[in-house]
């Protein structure tokens, strides 16, 4: 499952529309949304205007991949989840946004190993068929011959400090900066 979500604030139909194309031509992977205020009938979504904190981090452990805004707080519940995460930052000149905060926001995490950043609804498709092929690639790996605890241990091990073999490479958030 792929989530999404825009906020509370404002609506954010660039993006909804760009997910709801690239829905459109893959029936087969559910996509939820968290839509705010949004009125718009997205017709390969499921919808949900707000979701109470329980039910937003239920929905973050669920997915595969997390699409949003540039929000900090999606963005911190995202890293905490270990998602990748699909960034578009909401643009002041498009009307979508009172200054262009969340592009400089977008440009600290793009850094990070788990973080992309598109701006229009090719770089969407683009990135969300590298992340589903990424995320893929380990399930059969993992689901179903392992134990839980030994999942957690590997994710431990592989996402510790001591196995940085550059000291140029540094965690936040769970993610590496490069």
């Amino acid at each position: 499952m792929i989530f999404a979500t825009v906020g509370t604030q404002l609506p954010f139909d660039r993006l909804l529309s760009a997910l709801d194309a690239w829905a459109a031509l893959h029936r087969d992977i559910p996509v939820l949304a968290q839509t705010g205020s949004d009125a718009t009938r997205y017709v390969n979504l499921t919808c949900q205007a707000h979701l109470d904190q329980t039910a937003f981090a239920a929905r973050m452990a669920e997915a595969k991949v997390i699409v949003a805004h540039a929000g900090m707080g999606t963005i911190l519940q995202a890293a905490e989840a270990g998602k990748p995460l699909i960034l578009m930052p909401r643009r002041a000149d498009m009307g979508e946004h009172r200054n262009d905060h969340q592009l400089a926001t977008a440009v600290e995490m793009a850094v990070l190993s788990n973080v992309t950043v598109v701006h229009d609804a090719t770089g969407l498709a683009t990135a969300l068929e590298r992340a589903l092929d990424r995320t893929e690639a380990f399930q059969p790996v993992l689901s179903g011959t392992a134990q839980p605890r030994l999942i957690e241990a590997l994710k431990e091990f592989i996402w510790s400090e001591d196995t940085r073999p550059a000291p140029a490479k540094r965690r936040i958030m769970g993610w590496v900066r490069a």
